[in-house]
């Protein structure tokens, strides 16, 4: 038990920032428990994994046993990718907030140039915004435990995981501190956000022909010539193709469709249009 701590402990400290990333990502678990968590998962998924492949491999009167010899390989890969989780929600995080916040930059202009208060333009935008509000939130509620609003602001900016917002939230820090006009501060840094997504979409754009025409050729063109190539020779040369053959077939023509959806998918820049 030692030993699993002792390890534990210097993964936790070699992965460079981690707590840092758990605090952006939202999740409440110190990095030694974060990596134990992800140790143990990433063993029960796959030994999971390995008996099932191994029991298919069976009933198809294949080597099964050398499944088993994959699975220090495959536990290494698991492990790693679920130390990623952090920084996938991270990102995740990032984009919901980019949606978000040039309408809530709009709102705290238009807040604060109707004369209400900075803590009451940040309390109705934590009311009527659901990602960006919750930072907002973290900062009246710690105002309202007597923490100071530059202090308070100063925390939650730690804890940002986009860069938008953290534009935002110095603005507005940096207007406190010096006493100059909030609104025009955010006015200057929202125009400099919209022509950041301005430019993303454009280049979406630009990303999208070559996508799509690669999409085309490979998950439709190529798949269907294969198809009847298939079958014409099987009608020349006699071979016979089961059930198997043809689930494997299909098997991997939608992990092709998946790949190219989730290309795209994430390729597309977060921007409410």
């Amino acid at each position: 038990m030692h030993i699993s701590n002792i390890l534990i402990k210097r993964i936790a400290k070699g992965l460079p920032g981690l707590n840092m990333k758990l605090n952006q990502a939202g999740m409440d678990d110190t990095p030694e428990e974060f990596v134990q968590k992800t140790i143990f998962s990433a063993f029960y998924l796959t030994t999971g994994l390995t008996v099932l492949i191994a029991t298919i491999l069976t009933q198809l009167e294949i080597l099964s046993w050398m499944t088993y010899l994959f699975f220090p390989f495959m536990f290494i890969v698991t492990l790693l990718y679920m130390l990623k989780i952090p920084d996938v929600k991270i990102l995740r995080k990032g984009k919901d907030i980019s949606k978000e916040i040039v309408f809530v930059g709009r709102f705290l202009i238009i807040e604060l140039k109707s004369g209400v208060s900075l803590y009451d333009a940040m309390l109705n935008t934590s009311k009527n915004y659901d990602v960006i509000g919750e930072y907002f939130k973290k900062i009246i509620d710690k105002v309202d435990l007597g923490t100071t609003m530059e202090d308070a602001i100063n925390e939650t900016i730690e804890t940002t995981p986009s860069s938008n917002l953290t534009k935002v939230l110095w603005q507005i820090l940096n207007s406190l501190r010096t006493g100059a006009d909030i609104s025009n501060s955010l006015s200057s840094i929202l125009d400099q956000i919209v022509r950041e997504q301005v430019i993303e979409v454009k280049e979406y754009g630009r990303k999208l022909n070559p996508l799509a025409m690669f999409y085309m050729v490979i998950a439709v063109i190529m798949p269907s010539l294969g198809i009847i190539g298939i079958i014409v020779l099987t009608t020349f040369i006699s071979i016979k193709i089961d059930l198997i053959a043809l689930l494997a077939i299909a098997m991997l023509l939608g992990f092709v469709q998946f790949m190219f959806f989730s290309i795209i998918k994430s390729s597309r820049p977060a921007v409410e249009m």
